[in-house]
């Protein structure tokens, strides 16, 4: 393998800091911020938009007043200014599925009826991904680490606990490319980082 910024699998290009960058979630520091901060929503796929409006009735009692209000008005979903499908957000910032803890860390709706057994829909595939971003083109999709300072406290324990990004998406990765995809990344590391040892 020679020295590249992305690996080609399939018809994905993975960004190398997939593979180098550390990062682990730290909800007690960040408290689910990257939930809330933003100049719009989550983005969704059309059949994910769908998926939402039919689970409104299981997670309507767990939605804020605004929320209810904002997607009474104009649903689950918008099109941004990107043109990009994206969650219907309140006052400019927390998407309407946002719910929040008694400590103030904010929490997915949608995710909490899975965790309670009440569906089968984990929650969108781009927050499941996050801090991965993905962006299609016409031959391929680019599969990009996005660094952002609200989550600067879980690059911090990501490297504490030397889990590359990768690995510490895992599930949601397979979930969106399958297992088979998920181990050729993980082949890729690995001789990525023999390869650096060797260099160095």
């Amino acid at each position: 393998m020679g020295r590249t910024d992305v690996f080609q699998i399939d018809d994905t290009l993975v960004s190398l800091d997939v593979v180098e960058r550390f990062f682990v979630c730290d909800l007690s520091r960040c408290k689910g911020a990257c939930c809330v901060e933003g100049d719009s929503g989550a983005p969704l796929e059309a059949e994910e938009a769908e998926r939402l409006r039919e689970l409104l009735p299981t997670v309507w009692d767990d939605l804020s007043p605004k929320a209810q209000e904002v997607i009474r008005k104009q649903g689950v979903a918008y099109t941004d200014v990107d043109g990009d499908l994206v969650t219907s957000i309140v006052d400019g910032k927390d998407c309407v599925f946002t719910c929040y803890a008694a400590d103030g860390t904010c929490h997915c709706a949608v995710e909490k009826a899975y965790r309670a057994g009440k569906t089968d829909f984990y929650k969108p595939i781009s927050c499941h991904l996050y801090p991965i971003r993905l962006t299609r083109y016409p031959d391929f999709t680019a599969v990009n680490y996005h660094r952002w300072e609200v989550c600067r406290a879980a690059e911090l324990l990501g490297q504490k606990e030397r889990v590359p990004v990768y690995r510490f998406l895992r599930e949601p990765l397979i979930r969106k490319f399958g297992e088979a995809w998920y181990q050729a990344l993980a082949e890729c590391a690995e001789e990525w980082a023999k390869q650096k040892e060797q260099e160095e």
